[in-house]
């Protein structure tokens, strides 16, 4: 699977859109606004540059992707006018593989500007929204421009399926699952973690390089608290595994194709996040801090939002369709409704057994001061 070119949610606003189903996306947003303006504020109480470099990374398309933007500004805003001061000019870009629905956000984008205009008045800077397609795996920006980095479910996506898992050099190491199972052979977990340590540190590096000292990163991506890579978020994967074979086993869809499926997805535990953090060396840890997303509400403080299985299935298929048309070919889009209708007859049984969950990691970084050269 070649993810720079297949990872994309679902685009357009229609039933099965990225759009109308990120319900979730967006209460993970919420959690971390705390983090947000924390880190924006440090950023900003020292020296208000003239020109703030902002970047979203992941940043998809949708009514999520503005939001960031938007809160990010209000902060630096209201901070300026506490202060007394001219707001700077603001560079925002928005980053996400090439397949991402550029267009859906460009063209939101002159209402944007104009809301910007209403409500800030004369004395805001102006404001520079661009496109960066590409893979945060690696440089996307000159060095030293950004004061302000934001990710949000995002990074629990690699860069590539872990090499060797999809039977092309060998024999299929993980027949019948999607990700990391219970029945899972020992090799198929090491070699997601291996993949995930190598994507994260190159994501370090990269975010180093283009960040001033004393700049901030905050990152959600789904983690774990256990050491068994198979708890928690991977029951997702478990049961899309288990529809599917009960679909092969049909003759629905070919039970080779689902052997070698193999999802470009690690959640990782916060002790490798702070094991790989420390390693590269170039931020310091200011908040590291987990929350719980159960799938059958999401909860912050006195808010829920009850999930049954039909929109857990829609949220998951805006999400994934991308990646199944290609691994399995146009034939699974005859039976994509199907898949789903069953996916989420499976998820209300087990929801009605069990309290799956999800487990949120939101980090929030400080860019070092380099080490003088000798």
């Amino acid at each position: 699977m070649e993810v720079m070119t297949v990872l994309h949610m679902n685009k357009g606003t229609g039933e099965t859109s990225y759009a109308k189903n990120s319900t979730l996306q967006s209460k993970i947003i919420s959690v971390a606004k705390p983090f947000v303006e924390e880190a924006i504020l440090e950023v900003l109480c020292s020296n208000i540059p003239e020109s703030l470099g902002i970047a979203d990374l992941g940043c998809s398309s949708g009514p999520n992707t503005l939001s960031v933007i938007s809160e990010v500004i209000d902060i630096v805003h209201a901070k300026c006018v506490n202060m007394r001061r001219l707001s700077p000019e603001i560079r925002v870009y928005l980053n996400d593989l090439p397949g991402n629905d550029f267009n859906n956000i460009f063209m939101s984008l002159p209402e944007f500007h104009k809301k910007l205009k209403v409500d800030k008045g004369a004395g805001f800077g102006p404001c520079f929204v661009s496109g960066m397609p590409g893979s945060f795996y690696g440089r996307l920006f000159p060095r030293k421009s950004l004061h302000f980095v934001h990710s949000s479910s995002s990074l629990h996506w690699l860069s590539q399926v872990p090499s060797g898992l999809d039977g092309k050099a060998g024999p299929t190491l993980n027949k019948g699952k999607l990700y990391i199972s219970k029945t899972s052979p020992e090799c198929v977990a090491r070699a997601y973690a291996d993949q995930f340590k190598r994507d994260f540190v190159l994501y370090l590096e990269s975010r180093s390089a283009e960040m001033v000292t004393g700049g901030r990163m905050v990152l959600s991506l789904m983690g774990r608290i256990s050491n068994d890579p198979s708890a928690e978020s991977a029951f997702l994967w478990e049961l899309l595994s288990l529809v599917l074979m009960a679909m092969a086993s049909k003759g629905l869809v070919e039970e080779t194709k689902v052997d070698s499926f193999n999802a470009p997805y690690y959640a990782p535990s916060t002790e490798e996040l702070k094991s790989e953090i420390t390693r590269e060396g170039s931020f310091t840890i200011d908040y590291l801090e987990t929350f719980e997303a159960s799938w059958d509400y999401f909860g912050c403080g006195e808010e829920y939002v009850p999930f049954s299985g039909e929109r857990v299935a829609k949220m998951v298929r805006a999400v994934v369709e991308s990646m199944l048309e290609s691994h399995f070919g146009g034939g699974i889009l005859v039976v994509m409704d199907e898949l789903f209708r069953r996916y989420a007859e499976m998820v209300d049984d087990h929801l009605s057994k069990n309290r799956a969950k999800n487990i949120l990691v939101v980090v929030s970084l400080t860019r070092r001061e380099a080490p003088q050269s000798l």
